[in-house]
């Protein structure tokens, strides 16, 4: 059975991509994977085939259209009667739904989060086109995962579809990579991600003069980086405020469990923040990192079953609840973050997808 996977990135650094295409190369599925040239074109090898679709446009308004249309023409030559698509998030889901009717061959949609209710939209025109979009096509559709427990609930109530199926975007598990007699000398708080609007970094970089002898790492890229760059300097925290850029996996992963402390600090500026469960607390967790989390549903969840961290309900508890964890050090978080581990991860969510792609393959072949 081919499947056509489909998304609006360069594939290099999309981790939950890759362990899907993985995980179903791996139980005999014919996997092709398509994305684009947005952001580069980095050098990669996959264990399946994959392209890159070259986009002219300069501005995302212009690309997505660009792309879908593109694509649209890809899938069509690409696709036969035994094929089933796999769009990844609504910026992919036009040219596959077109396809998918055409061809009547079955489609499953993967929304790694609530694309229109994201802060980068909030209260743009676009946001109103992707509503439309969305409205249009996620009531037809009968093959939906998504990435948290209350996205899903999100889509049942929202679009009156089946209660979609959950994949949380968990690594691969791990033995513990933790030496804890190596201490650092400074503390090491991180940030691993984009640098976006609503990430709640420019609230965490000026609470460090709040946080003795410690470091904050910042790992990643985004539209906000000038901007933050030019805070640290205002509060005079060059020595405090690190910018690594961003890494590869493998070097993030490096990175990640030198840190004693790991942030997913997002404000409430949308629901797919809200009801996130971001990768980078599953990845901190995977290294044996405790973490400082905004008390959003998911992530809440999380602190409240394992308690591996603390929780913030204002960006003001910053330092407090950092200095906290900090004090405690790692290895009190030790027997927590293991249990956590073991259950947060991709080998739990493999099943869900298998069981998912067989619901699809007997009703429709």
């Amino acid at each position: 059975m081919k499947v056509l996977v489909s998304v609006f990135n360069n594939l290099y650094t999309d981790q939950r991509v890759e362990k899907v295409c993985r995980t179903l190369s791996e139980a005999g599925y014919d996997i092709e994977l398509i994305g684009n040239n947005w952001g580069g074109l980095p050098e990669m090898q996959r264990p399946y085939p994959f392209s890159r679709i070259s986009l002219k446009s300069k501005s995302l308004k212009l690309a997505y259209p660009e792309f879908n249309w593109k694509l649209y023409q890809e899938l069509l030559k690409k696709a036969d009667k035994n094929t089933i698509l796999l769009s990844n998030d609504l910026d992919t889901l036009l040219a596959n739904y077109l396809v998918s009717k055409k061809l009547r061959i079955p489609l499953v949609f993967d929304s790694h989060e609530i694309f229109t209710e994201m802060p980068a939209i909030n209260g743009r025109f676009t946001q109103k086109i992707w509503r439309i979009l969305e409205k249009f096509i996620v009531p037809k559709l009968k093959f939906v995962m998504t990435a948290s427990e209350s996205y899903a609930d999100w889509f049942a109530k929202t679009y009156g579809i089946e209660r979609p199926t959950v994949v949380q975007n968990f690594p691969v598990k791990i033995e513990n990579p933790q030496n804890y007699s190596e201490i650092n000398l400074k503390k090491i708080i991180l940030y691993q991600g984009v640098i976006n609007p609503s990430r709640g970094l420019d609230k965490m970089i000026p609470a460090m003069e709040e946080i003795e002898n410690a470091e904050f790492w910042i790992c990643g890229d985004g539209p906000k980086k000038e901007e933050y760059l030019a805070l640290t300097k205002t509060f005079g925290l060059q020595e405090k405020v690190n910018f690594l850029g961003k890494l590869l996996p493998e070097k993030l992963r490096e990175i990640t469990k030198k840190a004693d402390v790991g942030l997913s600090i997002e404000e409430n500026n949308g629901l797919s923040y809200f009801y996130s469960m971001p990768n980078k607390v599953s990845d901190y967790i995977q290294s044996r990192v405790p973490v400082v989390v905004s008390n959003f549903p998911e992530m809440g969840k999380v602190i409240n079953r394992f308690q591996v961290g603390e929780k913030i309900n204002s960006h003001n508890e910053l330092a407090e609840k950092v200095n906290i964890v900090l004090e405690r050090g790692k290895i009190f978080y030790e027997d927590a973050l293991n249990k956590a581990a073991t259950e947060l991860c991709w080998e739990k969510e493999e099943p869900k997808i298998l069981a998912l792609f067989r619901k699809v393959t007997q009703k429709h072949f």
